[in-house]
């Protein structure tokens, strides 16, 4: 408990989560934020069909340059991300920028740039945005807020309270990527299996999983966190129980010695390139085929499954043929990671 605000309360964790359901969702509530998704979803008066989505999110990430990508392309990428966790068509993206004064206008031009390239790869654009400068020492270098707007195609509907006991958990690749490649450059670490970041644009990987099937139920992307907090969200939204298997979670060798390096639990480590689906039973496999075939998907893999035992509970079953509870990240693990 605490009368001020913690950088805990960034976390994406437990604290985060009370910090948004004490102060902000009572203040702003309606029936589409209390949906609590990455995206908000609607159909607009007299539109036939297809509905829109539409997300924002703020960058803060330090230091702004990091192994396998930068602020800019993390930006971008997290906005294309978050809408497409709700099977939408990322079209348009807003960029609102708040330059610290001193910032190097080489970073700034090498930042833009890299964001110019990332809305070409995820097939976005951005079309409006805002430029604000504090005095020196009012910001760290350079923060930014995107928002974006896509299309979700008739008949996909997918949400946090959409997992039903029996559906199939697939994870999209590696966790802690991204986590570990930002504590490695902010810390001036060097790890004998480099770490670089997943940071990467999904729309095109979800386009593939709902061509193969509309039994998705759930899409997230499991950035601050980790895919622990990400699975507890869900269980919770869904009013079920998870289990899934320790030995079926892939993490990089790089990822899996700093962790052990440095105490971390790589599944509390934040991810920028990944995707968890809750899929029905009978359409896993053709979901987790097309996968394979995309270029970020090829490490994907069932994880688990939903259960209708221990409603809210995520439970692991270790290497060791042991159960424990994994539950939602309490505190501040890495701060300024996205």
């Amino acid at each position: 408990m605490s009368d001020t605000v913690l950088l805990a309360h960034g976390s994406g964790g437990r604290l985060s989560h009370d910090l948004v359901r004490r102060y902000f969702c009572p203040a702003f509530d309606n029936p589409l934020l209390a949906e609590m998704n990455d995206a908000a979803t609607f159909a607009l008066s007299g539109a036939d069909g297809d509905r829109l989505a539409f997300t924002t999110d703020s960058y803060v990430v330090s230091p702004i340059f990091f192994p396998g990508g930068d602020i800019g392309h993390l930006a971008v990428c997290g906005t294309v991300n978050d809408l497409a966790t709700s099977g939408a068509r990322p079209l348009y993206l807003s960029a609102a920028f708040v330059l610290e004064e001193g910032l190097p206008l080489a970073d700034l031009e090498r930042v833009v740039q890299s964001m110019r390239r990332s809305a070409e790869d995820a097939g976005v654009s951005i079309v409006t945005g805002d430029t604000k400068v504090v005095h020196r020492g009012a910001a760290d270098r350079l923060f930014i807020t995107t928002a974006g707007v896509g299309v979700i195609p008739a008949g996909v509907y997918i949400g946090g309270s959409n997992a039903r006991p029996g559906d199939a958990i697939i994870l999209s690749g590696t966790i802690g990527d991204h986590g570990i490649a930002v504590l490695s450059q902010r810390e001036g670490l060097s790890f004998s299996s480099p770490v670089v970041s997943d940071c990467a644009p999904l729309n095109g990987l979800v386009s593939a999983m709902l061509e193969a099937s509309v039994d998705v139920r759930v899409l997230r992307d499991p950035t601050r966190g980790g895919l622990a907090t990400t699975l507890n969200e869900i269980a919770a939204q869904s009013g079920v129980g998870i289990i899934i298997e320790e030995a079926a979670i892939p993490v990089s060798d790089g990822v899996r010695g700093a962790c052990e390096m440095l105490g971390f639990d790589p599944l509390y480590i934040a991810n920028e390139g990944k995707m968890v689906a809750i899929v029905a039973a009978e359409a896993a496999e053709a979901v987790l085929s097309s996968m394979h075939d995309h270029p970020y998907g090829k490490q994907a893999s069932i994880i688990g499954r939903v259960r209708a035992e221990h409603p809210g509970r995520v439970v692991m079953k270790t290497r060791l043929g042991t159960s424990r509870i994994v539950d939602m990240l309490s505190g501040e693990l890495l701060p300024r990671i996205c």
